[in-house]
């Protein structure tokens, strides 16, 4: 079956599961294929389950009319997604980065839905099956599309680009994140610096925060540039306030009253500005921006600010590069606050700088003064710093949960693998 054929069908059944526990009647199922898993074990059951279509690659579970039959299942999902993606004219937004990928896409769908009929991607689907599934959800009312790319080798984010044919796009950053993949900071942006290439390419526009001299020389030659920033830039802002949220004053280009947000940590300065800058462009009106930005509270174990008592804990969780984890340290290590308590789990995907880089972030913490530093799992672990080591997050949670902790001040921070929100779990 060719794609438009294909496409046809999806448009009478414009639901799309990969997971069966998750089907509903009508959906078409597409049968993905992984490490671990073949989806096309499922197809009947798909079917069974009020499936409309399954899609499978392997003849021998095609056994039904309803059952269809390709080369591959996930290259035909991505096909799929770019057929849709070229029966619209509206703005697609790419954003990629090393760090803030997923607040800085949040906070900017706060602002465009507020004058707009937005799609965004969902959580952190941000892959080579999140992204085209993202894609796929983009209903015939919409007028903007803020599609999240994530990636850990060269060519991913170009490809990704090749069915998402962004209008628009944004780095946040460029620091050492997936080194394993990338090989070096130089892997990095050349890796992230796909999406400027693409938009330089097609006449795109992107928006490039202007203090960053990397971002700065990548993004030469694009057609449109709208630059925002700290010191320099079109628009411009800075922290008025920092504990225990943001407070964010404009001091060029856009004209607005103070903005307290619900965010912690001052790294999180540019993914606002990106958002200002971007609902700006688009003409969302001032309050709506405002507004929409102080509305936005995190989740997920990003910068959330949790109360326990009289304990305060900045749960930042959900990932942990070495630019991440430097920056947050630094920041905790400028709040005022008394009997402040680091709990670091180990970083991921590092590859040979691992050790490396945990041996700065170990020196990083020497100096400053703490109440107490807790490090967590991986490298940590192996480097056997003059501080409290545990093995994992279970061990740490049993320490947490039985220290009598009052008037304290936590950052828990670490790797998705480690799962250190499990410290806060009853």
């Amino acid at each position: 079956m060719n794609i438009e054929d294909l496409y046809r069908i999806y448009q009478q059944f414009p639901s799309i599961q990969t997971d069966t526990r998750k089907l509903k009647v009508g959906d078409l199922f597409f049968a993905l294929k992984g490490d671990h898993f073949n989806g096309n074990q499922f197809a009947a059951q798909a079917i069974s389950q009020g499936a409309a279509f399954a899609i499978v690659d392997e003849p021998a579970f095609a056994v039904s009319d309803k059952i269809i039959l390709v080369e591959n299942v996930l290259q035909t999902l991505q096909d799929l997604a770019k057929q849709h993606r070229e029966q619209f004219t509206i703005p697609f937004i790419a954003i990629t980065g090393s760090n803030g990928k997923t607040t800085t896409k949040e906070l900017i769908h706060a602002v465009l839905s507020s004058s707009y009929t937005t799609y965004t991607t969902e959580g952190n689907l941000n892959n080579h099956i999140g992204i085209p599934l993202t894609i796929l959800r983009v209903k015939t009312d919409a007028e903007m599309a803020v599609i999240e790319m994530g990636a850990n080798h060269l060519h991913e984010i170009a490809g990704y680009c090749l069915y998402c044919k962004p209008t628009h796009g944004l780095i946040t950053n460029i620091g050492k994140a997936h080194l394993e993949g990338f090989g070096s900071i130089e892997g990095v942006k050349k890796a992230k610096g796909e999406l400027y290439d693409f938009l330089r390419d097609n006449q795109g526009t992107a928006f490039v925060m202007w203090d960053y001299e990397d971002l700065r020389d990548m993004s030469k030659g694009i057609p449109q540039i709208i630059r925002y920033g700290i010191t320099d830039g079109d628009i411009t802002g800075s922290i008025s306030q920092n504990e225990p949220f943001l407070t964010i004053e404009m001091t060029k280009g856009v004209a607005m009253e103070k903005i307290q947000t619900q965010l912690v940590g001052d790294y999180n300065l540019p993914n606002i500005l990106s958002a200002i800058a971007i609902g700006n462009y688009f003409n969302v009106p001032r309050e709506k921006i405002k507004k929409a930005i102080e509305g936005y509270s995190p989740s997920n174990s990003r910068s959330q600010l949790v109360t326990r008592g009289s304990n305060h804990i900045i749960l930042d969780a959900y990932n942990a590069n070495p630019s991440s984890m430097t920056a947050a340290i630094e920041n905790f290590a400028r709040t005022h606050a008394e009997n402040k308590i680091l709990i670091l789990g180990a970083m991921a995907e590092l590859g040979r700088e691992s050790i490396r880089e945990h041996e700065k972030i170990i020196s990083l913490i020497g100096q400053y003064p703490w109440k107490q530093v807790v490090l967590v799992g991986g490298d940590f672990v192996k480097l056997n710093p003059p501080v409290t080591v545990f093995e994992n997050s279970l061990e740490a949670k049993d320490w947490f949960q039985k220290g009598d902790f009052h008037d304290s001040y936590f950052l828990i921070k670490g790797s998705r693998s480690m799962q250190m929100e499990k410290l806060l779990e009853s």
